[in-house]
């Protein structure tokens, strides 16, 4: 797809966190007049496994999934939302992108080349500070999921995967009640929480019979937040 000039692009609300949320505005749109906008549908890829690293993409709008494929399947590792910075780790490294990132739904993102977002980077030390920052809180997620597979029973990873992405993408209802953004299927909760498909359906009736979630065609509803994060607190 042909990319458009980025720097008259709106800002919208970056995810609470994310990169382009604690870069100051300034640098927002410096950094933002420096590539060039594009769309994308669902299910359209934004960064695929195994390419070389030749750009960086901040998430403006939407909601992306990132998987990486293990054997003969994918695994999703996570659910990035807008203000995120994708990509970085093979640009700075030169080594091949050790995962794929899809589009959940409308995304418009940013891409910027190598070359624009290292230079920036050296010219503007506090956003390679949180660059490194954004890194080390992956491997810190990363390593805390892995600690969860052996440490606690399925619908409590189930339930802290679920409250994670109610706080990041969840929309808030009448009622109370927060109705996940993105559209997951079973096997991918499955994928992201490491444990069977079968496993996750007795999961997710567990946390259904407690209150704490409603499901129904592509749709996933958390009806107590607070409940389900208290029931994470083990």
């Amino acid at each position: 797809m042909e990319p458009e000039p980025a720097a008259r692009y709106p800002y919208p609300e970056w995810g609470p966190g994310t990169f382009l949320a604690q870069l100051p505005p300034e640098l927002v749109a410096e950094m933002i007049a420096l590539g060039a906008r594009r769309r994308f549908d669902a299910g359209q890829v934004l960064l695929r496994q195994g390419d070389r690293g030749t750009h960086v993409e901040l998430l403006l709008l939407g909601f992306v999934k990132v998987t990486t494929l293990a054997g003969d399947a994918d695994t999703l590792l996570s659910i990035r939302m807008p203000g995120e910075l994708l990509g970085e780790t093979a640009v700075l490294t030169g080594a091949p992108r050790n995962a794929t990132v899809t589009a959940c739904g409308r995304v418009v993102s940013v891409v910027l080349a190598g070359p624009a977002f290292e230079g920036f980077l050296r010219r503007r030390p506090e956003a390679m500070r949180l660059v490194t920052a954004s890194v080390a809180g992956q491997l810190q997620f990363a390593n805390r999921r892995r600690t969860d597979f052996g440490a606690y029973p399925a619908h409590i990873r189930l339930a802290r995967v679920l409250a994670e992405i109610a706080d990041g993408c969840g929309r808030s209802r009448a009622d109370g009640s927060v109705e996940l953004g993105v559209t997951l299927s079973q096997p991918e909760l499955a994928t992201m929480i490491g444990i069977a498909q079968a496993t996750v359906q007795k999961a997710m009736q567990e946390l259904r019979t407690r209150g704490l979630i409603e499901t129904g065609y592509r749709r996933l509803v958390v009806c107590d937040l607070p409940a389900l994060r208290a029931l994470t607190n083990v």
